[in-house]
């Protein structure tokens, strides 16, 4: 049987948590109006991209992505150190959290999702998981190399190719540790990639306040129209987008139709159970995974790593804490909003401004003609 902190039996554990009922929150009628992701102005219509589908493998997207291509990207990175833990739980399941956790447990360095959008070597790697999410739902390759007026025909019309641990490490190869959105996509290939690592498979035991958290946070920053303009007007702000709003959380919440929306509110909990449910059938030996819960702390993951509980922790890490400096859905709310938002309707003020002045040009020159 796989470890599981607490004595947790095996199986459903996150869908048999009992369901505390919901209070509703004083604050919950005050809405803010931000241009900020989690907090958007809210629009009696869905955005252009959720109310028109176009496969993210035709060559639309494959256009836009060479016309928003970094003028820098940065060179494929090399492992240096093994891969040692793999922590596979859903977003909204402690990731923030343990990836602390583990830092200060000497896994440095931890790879986290926002580590997708905002590279601690201030570099744009999200390409590189475009290209990874793209070989793994689509597998890979050009369009044109399937069309049917191709006159030598792949015999297998829709391959499947392994994401290798090569294609990991260009990426993560300074990485010793990784959770959150990376892990969670990825989590079989990440499992058969590095066979030595050890698995985390974290959760929440309230499954009704994970949902409520995933329609929160993840729902909220899709339905932001902030940010879905400044992806148009700036090309990091395209990247986090695309990768995000368009490949991994569509994907993973199985969104055929690119409806991430209702695919959340719709498919989030046999998601999860289905997600659970893989990790135990993927992880062998049984030894090598941890059943994990927020809840539990720290004993059971250092009993889990083989390491001491940190003499100077006196609680577990919380990184979504009220008023915390470590971090947060908030915090990272904010720093998307001055890295790209704010920015990019700057430069479309700008932008205006010029046009007006051309237009006002146009005018004066006519005027002063007649």
């Amino acid at each position: 049987m796989s470890i599981k902190s607490n004595g947790q039996s095996n199986g459903h554990a996150a869908a048999a948590a009992p369901r505390p009922q919901q209070v509703p929150s004083s604050s919950s009628s005050r809405k803010k109006i931000s241009i900020t992701p989690s907090s958007s102005i809210s629009l009696p219509f869905p955005l252009p991209t959720n109310a028109i589908h176009i496969s993210l493998d035709s060559w639309f997207w494959r256009f836009l992505e060479w016309a928003y291509r970094m003028p820098n990207p940065p060179p494929p990175r090399q492992r240096t150190r093994p891969m040692e833990v793999i922590c596979v739980g859903l977003p909204r399941s402690g990731t923030e959290s343990l990836q602390q956790a583990l830092m200060m447990l000497g896994y440095d360095y931890t790879y986290h999702g926002w580590d997708i959008v905002y590279d601690r070597d201030d570099e744009c790697h999200s390409p590189g998981w475009v290209r990874l999410a793209r070989k793994k739902w689509y597998g890979g390759g050009s369009p044109s190399d399937r069309h049917h007026n191709n006159p030598n025909p792949d015999p297998n019309p829709h391959p499947h190719p392994t994401i290798t641990t090569a294609d990991f490490d260009e990426l993560l190869g300074h990485a010793v540790a990784v959770t959150d959105a990376a892990a969670s996509c990825f989590a079989a290939e990440l499992i058969a990639a590095y066979p030595d690592a050890k698995v985390v498979l974290n959760m929440r035991r309230d499954v009704d306040a994970w949902h409520r958290s995933v329609i929160n946070t993840l729902v909220h920053a899709n339905e932001s129209w902030g940010f879905w303009l400044a992806s148009f007007l700036d090309r990091e702000c395209f990247w986090a987008w695309h990768v995000y709003e368009r490949f991994l959380w569509p994907l993973l919440f199985r969104a055929p139709d690119g409806d991430m929306n209702r695919a959340i509110r719709r498919n989030a909990r046999w998601v999860a159970r289905e997600h659970c449910d893989m990790i135990r059938g993927l992880v062998t030996p049984k030894d090598r995974l941890l059943e994990w819960y927020i809840e539990d702390g720290w004993a059971p993951l250092c009993e889990f790593l083989g390491k001491p509980v940190p003499p100077d922790a006196t609680e577990f890490p919380h990184a979504n804490a009220a008023g915390g400096g470590g971090g947060g859905w908030k915090a990272r709310e904010e720093q998307c909003n001055k890295r790209w938002v704010e920015a990019a309707f700057v430069r479309l003020g700008g932008i205006i401004i010029v046009v007006c002045v051309i237009l006002l040009g146009i005018v004066v020159a006519r005027f002063w003609r007649m």
